[in-house]
């Protein structure tokens, strides 16, 4: 008797489920890939979104700041506490008040002389040794920025720069 060739179906049906799993794992690599690209695209996306946000803001935030020079103010101060302090005590200031922009340079122009006279009042009762070093430094600007800010209400001076601080 001759063999059947029932085994060729049966070896083709094995062929066939082999190449089932090929195809099936490349269906997953093309569907892996696929949403690769899509979720990489829009997180690209949303990062180009928040950066393009991040720009307008920081745009907004550099806006051009003015400098407004203030008179060159020479004080007298109050004498130290002590025998042999009869020698007065000088200062020499130039400040520059540091605005938000030119609308509020506007409206502090017109307001010098009352920050002038408040600046001279409280310097006048400073001594020397109340400017000495960087901690003196500081509070004087500290204090003459809350000054100027009360003086120039409602419009706010952003700092008090130095330009030149002399004691003589």
């Amino acid at each position: 008797m001759a063999k059947k060739p029932k085994k060729a179906p049966a070896a083709e049906g094995e062929a066939g489920e082999a190449e089932a799993p090929k195809s099936r794992k490349k269906l997953f690599i093309a569907v892996g890939a696929a949403a690769l690209l899509v979720l990489g695209g829009g997180g690209a996306f949303v990062l180009k979104k928040r950066g393009a946000e991040a720009q307008a803001a920081h745009a907004e935030e550099q806006k051009p700041v003015v400098f407004l020079d203030m008179r060159e103010m020479m004080l007298n101060l109050s004498p130290e506490a002590g025998p042999g302090q009869d020698r007065a005590k000088y200062a020499k200031l130039r400040i520059t008040l540091e605005l938000k922009d030119a609308k509020v340079e506007g409206e502090v122009k017109p307001l010098m002389p009352r920050v002038e006279d408040t600046l001279q009042v409280y310097m006048r009762e400073l001594r020397p040794s109340d400017l000495s070093g960087s901690t003196g430094l500081y509070r004087l600007r500290e204090e003459l920025l809350r000054r100027v800010n009360v003086a120039v209400y409602p419009a706010k001076v952003e700092a008090v720069l130095f330009k030149d601080v002399i004691l003589q």
